[in-house]
């Protein structure tokens, strides 16, 4: 049955108003959904505070690698290491253990309950009872010791006992550096006793 033209102009009428009501419908929609899923949402975002917070934490198992200027290397591990609440840059560790690997092979092995890396002037400050051990045969203890991570350059803050190659030793203070005798090596490391040495033989 054909339609009469009131109809027809009735049904456009009507399209006409319903359409942009459902447009308008249809974008709600939209932002209705987009404020709902907001994709920044979810992403986790670090403030100033928090990073403060974060660098006053704990580390377990930190460990450092470096090369000093004459090619030994260096490495230290901790079981456990903060930031020093009084000197910012400085670092505390607990359990550390340190590691010198020279070019000709030899190696010098240290290990002691704490220690305190100071930025400033590039050097770990181990204390709390130092073991020395070096491919040598020097098996030492000393109070404490400070060495360079850039250098080799380690020196005991006192006295140093334990036994070496020719028997018992003792002294009062005790320095491992390079070589700057006329004809040596370069990166030749020596063990240097001073401060009052004893050696006990033990053949």
């Amino acid at each position: 049955m054909a339609r009469g033209p009131g109809t027809y102009s009735a049904m456009v009428s009507w399209l006409k108003l319903l359409l942009p009501l459902v447009a308008l419908g249809l974008l709600s929609t939209i932002f209705l959904f987009a404020r709902s899923t907001d994709p920044t949402e979810n992403i986790p975002v670090a403030t100033a505070r928090d990073l403060a917070d974060r660098g006053s934490e704990e580390v377990t198992a930190p460990s450092y690698s470096g090369t000093t200027d004459s090619g030994a290397m260096l490495r230290l591990e901790a079981a456990r290491a903060r930031p020093d609440p009084d000197a910012e840059g400085d670092v505390l560790a607990e359990a550390l253990t340190g590691t010198m690997t020279f070019e000709d092979g030899g190696r010098i092995d240290l290990a002691a309950p704490t220690a305190r890396v100071v930025d400033a002037d590039g050097t770990a400050l181990l204390s709390g009872g130092v073991e020395i051990e070096s491919s040598q045969g020097y098996v030492l203890r000393t109070p404490a010791l400070t060495t360079s991570l850039s250098r080799i350059a380690v020196e005991t803050d006192g006295r140093v006992e334990g036994t070496g190659p020719a028997g018992r030793i003792t002294a009062g203070r005790m320095r491992i550096e390079e070589s700057t005798a006329e004809g040596g090596a370069p990166g030749d490391v020596r063990l240097l006793f001073t401060d009052g040495v004893d050696v006990i033989y033990e053949p």
